[in-house]
């Protein structure tokens, strides 16, 4: 891969990168509360990191292939789509670990989306946030390994 593109990935990598981090700043700040209203506020932050993984994603895909054509499985094949090394092309991004931890949230993000009448339950959202949290350690794990296969 020309040294350019790699540049640009990587700028473009350690931007989200950032932008992940400032979500965990405030689930940091968010999980030290209790009660609905704290859970809401948790909810949408967890919907938020995801969303923001999802992006940085789609950077690796752009950069590489940028095909997912089952557009109703889009979320979970770009996922499983990052747990794939495509020889002479890159290597995965997430460890089966991660993508475990990642798959979890999406199906949360998914929930949170789509419950319109329904009240969170504190404890549920808990077992997630604590999820995310293993998560973070390791996602910056596999991008370090990521990076070192250029």
């Amino acid at each position: 891969m020309e040294k350019e593109r790699i540049a640009i990935l990587k700028a473009e990598l350690e931007a989200q990168v950032g932008e992940i981090e400032k979500i965990y700043v405030r689930l940091d700040e968010r999980s030290k509360k209790k009660g609905k209203a704290a859970a809401e506020s948790i909810g949408y932050q967890l919907h938020n990191l995801y969303c923001a993984f999802e992006d940085l994603f789609e950077i690796v895909a752009k950069t590489f292939e940028n095909n997912i054509h089952d557009k109703v499985r889009y979320h979970l094949e770009l996922l499983k789509r990052m747990t794939i090394a495509i020889e002479g092309v890159r290597p995965s991004l997430l460890s089966q670990e991660v993508f475990v931890l990642l798959d979890n949230l999406r199906s949360f993000r998914h929930f949170f989306r789509h419950a319109y009448s329904y009240d969170l339950d504190e404890r549920k959202v808990r077992i997630v946030l604590s999820d995310a949290f293993k998560l973070r350690d390791l996602y910056q794990k596999d991008i370090r390994a990521f990076w070192g296969s250029f």
